[in-house]
C-alpha cells in the first residue's frame, strides 16, 4: 500500500469519526418530572380498566396457587378466577395474558410444559364463565421467573402459579 493511500484512508477515517462527534447543546432540557404512568390520572388515582386497578380489584386474586406437579383448578382458585372473569366482564376490550410458573425442581423442558399446563387450565376455567378465548393468551416461564428465591417448601409454594395480566 502507498504513503499517499495510506494518509487517505487515515484522514478519511479522522473525518468519519470527528462527524460522529456530539456537539454539547446550546440549553439543557429541564429535569424531569414526576412519572406519569398510563395507569393513574393527574390526581394520582387509579383509572378504572388498568392493570394497576386489575390488581387493586382483585387484591391478591390476580395469582393463583398449585400443588406440586399439579396445574387443576381447587376452590380457592375458582374463587380467584370468578373475581377475574366479573373484572373482564367490565372491560370487554381488555385482553389477558395468563403466565404460567413451576418452581425449580424438574427439568426446564417439564417446568415449561408444567407452566403451560396450569396456564392454559386457568385460561380454559375463565373461558367456562364467559370470557372470550380472543381475549385470553397463555405463557409459560417454566421456573425461569421465581417469585420467591430459595430452594425450601415456603420459596416452591409461591413459584407454583399462574398469574394474570391485563393488557390494552
Amino acid at each position: 500500500m502507498s504513503r499517499a493511500s495510506t494518509t487517505v484512508i487515515l484522514l478519511t477515517a479522522a473525518l468519519a469519526v470527528s462527524a460522529c462527534s456530539k456537539k454539547r447543546p446550546e440549553e439543557l432540557p429541564p429535569p424531569p418530572g414526576p412519572v406519569q404512568s398510563e395507569a393513574t390520572d393527574r390526581g394520582n388515582s387509579i383509572v378504572p380498566g388498568s392493570q394497576a386497578d386489575f390488581v387493586q380489584q382483585m387484591a391478591g386474586q390476580d395469582v393463583i396457587y398449585f400443588d406440586t406437579d399439579r396445574f387443576n383448578i381447587d376452590n380457592i382458585d375458582a374463587a380467584a378466577l370468578q373475581s377475574q372473569a366479573q373484572w373482564l366482564a367490565r372491560y370487554p376490550n381488555k385482553r389477558a395474558t395468563i403466565e404460567g410458573h413451576a418452581d425449580e425442581r424438574g427439568t426446564r423442558e417439564y417446568n415449561l410444559a408444567l407452566g403451560e399446563r396450569r396456564a392454559n387450565a386457568a385460561k380454559n376455567y375463565l373461558q367456562s364463565l364467559g370470557i372470550d378465548a380472543s381475549r385470553l393468551t397463555t405463557v409459560s416461564y417454566g421456573k425461569e421467573r421465581p417469585k420467591a428465591l430459595g430452594s425450601n417448601e415456603q420459596a416452591w409454594a409461591q413459584n407454583r402459579r399462574a398469574v394474570t395480566i391485563t393488557i390494552d
